[in-house]
């Protein structure tokens, strides 16, 4: 006796059928490939844009979100994030040529990526989503330790041995405290061959609507490419930033006003 629910497998079949597009695609084509009638398609998509495992961009189109590839996505106060950010960060791919990806700190005073563009580039920097980030040697850690409550900070150098990954690696924790403070005058960080030999990355902040730092933007790439265009990658990174900061804004706007008019309604 066949027990496969037949909706369970359509959502899994849709899954599996994202996770080997690796450029977004719009319904049409999807409904074509799977021979499913564009209604239904509709209603499954946007479950999984609902629940975080696909995002839509503006012009329709949907991508599966880079770690629902690897396991469980998300949660769901993250998802606004991950939605504000996409759209910025494919562009900012395709105008730079680099990877980009972002990262949060969680409360155990961990980063942890929720996303990523890869470069499409042959010769790239790539990283597995879910791989340990070491935060005192990678642009993005600095720059959410930088920005993190003191407490924070202080448990992490309490905790954690500072390793050397490369020859070029900062272990000494007086010295990465400096580099913190640096960080926090500069808005932005820069890790050049730390982490892994011959790749750079740049890092800079991302704010929530309330101003607080919610994120880490980064560009990764091989060193030689970043040389001689470090003025122009920082400035495609922090106008990204600041498209991703506007839409976030926009967001919790939009949302308050949907809940305090829900509110109202309840009045009546």
């Amino acid at each position: 006796m066949n027990k496969e629910v037949k909706s369970a497998g359509r959502v899994l079949d849709l899954i599996a059928y994202l996770a080997n597009c690796r450029e977004p695609v719009g319904l049409a084509r999807v409904s074509r490939d799977m021979s499913l009638p564009g209604s239904s398609l509709h209603a499954l998509l946007h479950t999984l844009v609902a629940r975080g495992h696909v995002h839509q961009g503006t012009d329709g189109r949907f991508v599966l979100v880079e770690e629902s590839r690897h396991g469980f996505p998300f949660r769901r106060n993250e998802n606004a994030l991950v939605h504000a950010a996409m759209p910025v960060m494919m562009r900012l791919r395709d105008h730079s040529d680099e990877t980009v990806i972002l990262s949060i700190l969680t409360a155990g005073g961990e980063i942890r990526r929720l996303s990523k563009v890869v470069s499409r580039n042959p010769v790239r920097y790539d990283v597995h989503i879910d791989a340990a980030i070491t935060p005192h040697c990678t642009a993005s850690g600095r720059v959410l330790l930088a920005y993190a409550p003191g407490k924070v900070v202080n448990a992490y150098f309490a905790r954690v041995t500072m390793l050397g990954y490369t020859p070029r690696t900062e272990t000494r924790p007086a010295v990465l405290r400096d580099l913190l403070h640096q960080v926090r005058r500069q808005g932005h960080a820069v890790n050049d061959g730390e982490f892994v030999t011959g790749s750079t990355g740049i890092a800079i902040p991302l704010r929530g609507a309330s101003g607080r730092v919610v994120a880490a933007l980064n560009l990764g790439m091989p060193s030689t490419r970043y040389l001689g265009r470090e003025r122009v990658l920082l400035a495609m990174l922090q106008e990204a930033g600041r498209k991703i900061q506007t839409a976030l804004v926009t967001a919790a706007t939009v949302q308050a006003a949907s809940m305090e008019q829900g509110n109202s309604g309840d009045d009546r």
